[in-house]
């Protein structure tokens, strides 16, 4: 049986990628995404929640829109970002609701994560 698609949700996201293998090395090792491959150029991603993809078409901008992703540690989160070869952009910081920082993948792309 079908399931109605969620009408007005955000559905799918797509970010630019310079390298696939190692974006997938990133975001399976920081976060255990799981990934599947359109050819050398595209892999999709599901989070266990949403799916999305990486793409090489397109280079990665300076700061476009900002993914979220929650945690409940983030000094832990952290540390995986950085094994992973990811970089700290904004330390951890308060704001209305809870604490987050900022990090960059491998590609440039720049994503938060949060926690309360």
């Amino acid at each position: 049986m079908n399931q109605a698609k969620p009408e007005n949700q955000i559905d799918y996201i797509e970010l630019p990628a310079s390298d696939i293998e190692k974006t997938k090395t990133f975001y399976r090792s920081v976060f255990g995404w799981k990934f599947e491959d359109y050819g050398p150029e595209y892999t999709s991603f599901h989070d266990g929640r949403i799916g999305g993809g990486f793409t090489k078409e397109t280079p990665a901008p300076g700061r476009g829109v900002l993914l979220v992703i929650y945690s409940s540690d983030l000094a832990a989160v952290q540390q995986k970002i950085k094994a992973a070869g990811g970089g700290i952009v904004k330390d951890v910081f308060s704001f209305p609701g809870g604490r987050r920082f900022h990090f960059a993948d491998p590609n440039g792309n720049e994503l938060a994560v949060w926690s309360e």
